[in-house]
């Protein structure tokens, strides 16, 4: 999902949305560098990592997203969610910027939307990531102390704003997307672990 783009008459980006800025490009060069044969395997991986986790196997809600381009891909990950019987719900970007939520009914059930996504036909509100027992979240990184390093158009800082303490909240990255140097500025929401097609990291 693209950024929004700056107006003339915006203020002047902060030095940490400069230094995102570049580090999220560098690991979007690198992504687009990953073998497509590749790109299958690793989402099966991600979702057997997820999937066997404590937190998601005691969840009876969870929000996921439906990946994009190189995205770690998840796929593999909604239908074994879906198979475990799991609800889960999916982000619905609205003008504002702001995500509401609609559920996951299988691909059939998507539409094409806009910034080349895929969401729901229907609509629970922007309060309904706070019914999910564990938040999965997209990212291009994290800290090694849960900065996350999002698209950089503040939607998921908004909606993890309503997610209540204790709640999980899990970045579904690559290996080496994990323990970076993230830029942080006061509105960014931090991650409480990070998903890789190799292993589960907390972040507390």
């Amino acid at each position: 999902m693209p950024p929004p783009q700056s107006r003339p008459g915006d203020p002047p980006a902060s030095a940490a949305a400069v230094a995102k800025i570049a580090l999220r490009d560098q690991i979007r060069t690198a992504r687009h560098r990953l073998p497509v044969a590749e790109l299958g395997s690793l989402g099966r991986d991600l979702a057997a990592v997820v999937t066997a986790h404590p937190d998601v196997r005691r969840a009876a809600t969870l929000t996921a997203y439906v990946s994009v381009g190189s995205e770690p891909g998840t796929g593999e990950l909604l239908e074994s969610l879906a198979a475990l019987g799991k609800r889960v719900i999916l982000p619905v970007v609205r003008p504002d910027m702001d995500l509401d939520w609609g559920t996951w009914r299988g691909s059939a059930s998507l539409v094409p939307a806009r910034y080349g996504l895929l969401e729901p036909v229907d609509r629970l509100g922007v309060d309904a990531i706070a019914t999910a027992d564990v938040v999965l979240v997209p990212g291009h990184g994290v800290s090694a102390t849960g900065a996350r390093l999002g698209q950089g158009g503040g939607c998921y800082d908004r909606a993890l704003g309503r997610v209540p303490v204790g709640t999980p909240v899990v970045c579904l990255l690559y290996d080496d997307e994990v323990g970076l140097d993230v830029p942080v500025d006061d509105h960014d929401r931090p991650v409480t672990a990070a998903a890789t097609p190799t292993r589960w990291v907390d972040l507390r």
